[in-house]
């Protein structure tokens, strides 16, 4: 596990340059990006081109991640982690570095994102997320280390996209990295055996957190009561009690169900008017937005087109009697 003094060791400074040593490409650091247990993660350059660059002192945590990272590239549908572009060892002062490249993804994470535009964003996205940690899941996958901080919101249009796979485990090991806000063994005591459950508890957390952007401590015995209090004194947490404290409760086997669960909570709300609807979906309204556009022009249209056709008629007309009297 990397420790300050490792940190302290590798802490190489902008203008640095690597070079790989099997396939000899050329890097150059920007800045840190950041670093955690497995490693630093560096802004690097590629010629014209930015990347994400990690290293670590550990060859084995690197492999791992790599083969996460060639798992998400299998799974189907819109990419879910960054894209691997390279994978190699640098050799600087008579040490040998592991490192990878990784496409580097920019953009806000999610709880900047929603602080900036509002939390009637928030179920937009976790249902995004959740459908994604579907896919993960049906890989046999487990993402582990979910948080905000690792997932980062691109576009418009918007996209969420994990970063830092280095949580990330099969299904029926140990979690191998977490952070405790969002870990089931902190506030339940529960396992932290790599199953769905851990991701959806961990993806309520997520909920929680962006409406307590400094987070809270565990206080006392009862953390699960802690969590239910915490949701009924937010309305925002409130009005989806029933996703956040399933998914808290371990109600949920698959990511679907805390999804179609969400997803009942707008429904709920949508059904004394549309306007409810759309303020808890941005892109709903967005999309009723632009239906009505779309109408509004075939309406104008559709005149335009009836005024040519009696305009052509009307001078086939006025030339056919003006040939008569000729």
């Amino acid at each position: 596990m990397m420790n300050n003094t490792w940190k302290k060791q590798y802490n190489f400074s902008s203008g640095t340059r690597i070079t790989g040593k099997w396939h000899k490409q050329h890097y150059t650091i920007v800045k840190e990006l950041g670093y955690g247990a497995n490693g630093i993660v560096y802004l690097a350059q590629a010629g014209a081109d930015y990347a994400a660059l990690k290293m670590s002192d550990s060859s084995m945590s690197i492999t791992s991640e790599v083969n996460v990272l060639k798992a998400f590239a299998k799974v189907q549908g819109a990419p879910l982690g960054p894209s691997l572009l390279d994978v190699d060892d640098w050799e600087a002062g008579g040490r040998r570095i592991p490192f990878y490249v990784m496409e580097y993804i920019q953009g806000p994470d999610l709880l900047e994102f929603v602080q900036k535009k509002g939390f009637s964003w928030t179920g937009v996205l976790v249902v995004q997320l959740l459908n994604d940690l579907h896919r993960i899941h049906q890989e046999g996958w487990v993402f582990g280390d979910l948080k905000p901080d690792n997932l980062i919101v691109t576009g418009p249009p918007y996209k969420l996209r994990c970063i830092d796979v280095g949580g990330t485990t099969i299904q029926g090991r140990a979690i191998k990295e977490f952070t405790e806000f969002f870990d089931r063994g902190y506030w339940l005591g529960h396992s932290r055996k790599a199953e769905p459950s851990y991701d959806l508890f961990s993806a309520a957390m997520i909920l929680i957190n962006l409406a307590y952007p400094k987070r809270f401590n565990k206080s006392g015995s009862e953390g699960i009561e802690q969590l239910r209090n915490a949701v009924m004194a937010k309305p925002e947490l409130a009005k989806m009690k029933v996703p956040i404290l399933g998914a808290i409760e371990g109600r949920y086997r698959t990511a679907l169900e805390m999804r179609q669960a969400l997803l009942d909570t707008f429904s709920v709300k949508s059904k004394p008017g549309n306007h409810k609807a759309y303020a808890a979906n941005p892109q709903k309204k967005q999309a009723a937005a632009s239906r009505a556009q779309l109408r509004q022009k075939k309406t104008g249209g559709g005149f335009l087109e009836t005024v040519l056709v009696v305009m052509i008629v009307s001078l086939l007309y006025f030339l056919y009697i003006y040939g008569e009297l000729l």
